[in-house]
């Protein structure tokens, strides 16, 4: 496994690969994380990994300067998983001030979008950065993260971006709570109560799953359930899988969105259904 932290190492590295299958990360990587790399193997004869905290992302008072920095414990992990990993500093991303951005969907500014204004314009910002420096032939994103992975789906259709996406199913501890680097925020007590926003869900899936089509009163349910357990909710949303629109009658392949909070820390989660 290779480490390099510059444009130019990168490209001398990857010339001649044959197939290259890419997995973008901000790093203190997970068990989720290493199921992508993986996965990747199976996809490309080169497995790149990426591992920056991408500041175009955070809002003015998100956790962009305590988001956790673990390069050495990341490759540590990544060691007989990953061929290179490419660690560039943030003036190797932005050698001079961003002007210019990918302006995404309508989408972008429902769900997480709503909250985080921002967030995703920097996010396909810097994934179709990261696409022109790697050239990879498929990018693999964690479902987990399901509008994003939505956007970029969209992102490389609408640029004709010669990339194949694939998504990585989440990866769950064992009482549901899906892993995450923000799951490290949680006190003990929150960590105990966190499966709840996983249960919740499920509790909507067996709904739907069960014929019914009141769409608008799970989702009503839900929130009222994880707000009397203590959580401060932003959304719970049952939306069609491609391109997450509002599902239309007879609509069978389903996803159900998430986010709240528990004390300070933002969890999302999602589960797809098929009907």
């Amino acid at each position: 496994m290779q480490l390099v932290h510059t444009s130019t190492d990168l490209r001398a590295r990857l010339q001649g690969e044959r197939t290259i299958a890419f997995v973008p990360t901000m790093g203190n990587l997970h068990e989720g994380h290493i199921a992508l790399v993986k996965q990747a193997r199976s996809e490309g004869s080169c497995v790149v990994v990426s591992i920056f905290v991408n500041p175009l992302q955070f809002g003015p008072h998100e956790d962009f300067d305590k988001y956790p920095r673990t390069l050495e414990a990341d490759c540590a992990k990544l060691h007989g998983y990953a061929d290179v990993v490419f660690a560039p500093a943030v003036g190797e991303m932005y050698p001079e001030t961003q002007t210019l951005f990918v302006e995404p969907p309508p989408m972008a500014a429902e769900l997480c979008g709503a909250f985080r204004p921002g967030h995703f314009r920097g996010m396909a910002t810097v994934v179709l950065k990261l696409f022109n420096l790697v050239q990879p032939h498929v990018a693999l994103f964690g479902k987990k993260d399901y509008q994003q992975l939505a956007i970029i789906r969209q992102m490389v259709r609408q640029f004709n971006l010669p990339i194949r996406i694939v998504g990585g199913e989440t990866v769950r501890a064992e009482d549901g709570l899906a892993l995450s680097s923000r799951n490290q925020y949680l006190t003990p007590q929150e960590r105990t109560k966190s499966a709840f926003l996983y249960q919740t869900l499920a509790d909507v899936r067996s709904a739907l799953s069960a014929g019914s089509k009141e769409l608008a009163g799970l989702e009503r349910n839900a929130m009222e359930a994880l707000a009397s357990q203590g959580w401060q909710v932003e959304y719970v949303a049952i939306r069609a899988q491609d391109g997450l629109a509002i599902p239309q009658a007879g609509e069978r392949r389903l996803v159900i969105l998430a986010a709240a909070r528990l004390g300070a820390t933002r969890l999302i989660d999602n589960l797809e259904v098929g009907l």
